[in-house]
């Protein structure tokens, strides 16, 4: 899985880079079928505060998007981080559900 951070507004520093990068790891254990990670964070230059945004491409589904802001960078970064989280949560049990309703009817 490939991981990208990108700023705009903003320099990324190490410690940025590194909280940013294991939140977005933890995204594959919701659904292992992730295949790049992009995060893009802004300090917005009219208003007080950070916006972020998580771009999560899977496979075999369009990419699932996440936004967040907050007057914290790492909170803009963990309320995206949820939010993608539980896309990618209830887009594993619809495919559970969906297997499950395809199985054929057991000799009734």
């Amino acid at each position: 899985m490939r991981t990208e951070i990108i700023g705009k507004h903003l320099e990324i520093t190490d410690a940025i880079r590194a909280y940013a990068e294991q939140k977005s790891a933890r995204l594959v254990k919701h659904y292992d079928g992730v295949q790049q990670i992009t995060v893009r964070l802004e300090q917005s230059p009219h208003r007080k505060g950070f916006a972020a945004e998580i771009v999560c491409d899977v496979e075999k589904h369009d990419d699932f998007v996440a936004k967040a802001d907050h007057e914290d960078l790492y909170a803009c970064i963990d309320l995206a981080t949820d939010k993608v989280a539980r896309q990618l949560t209830d887009f594993k049990e619809r495919l559970k559900q969906s297997k499950r309703g395809s199985t054929p009817a057991s000799g009734h």
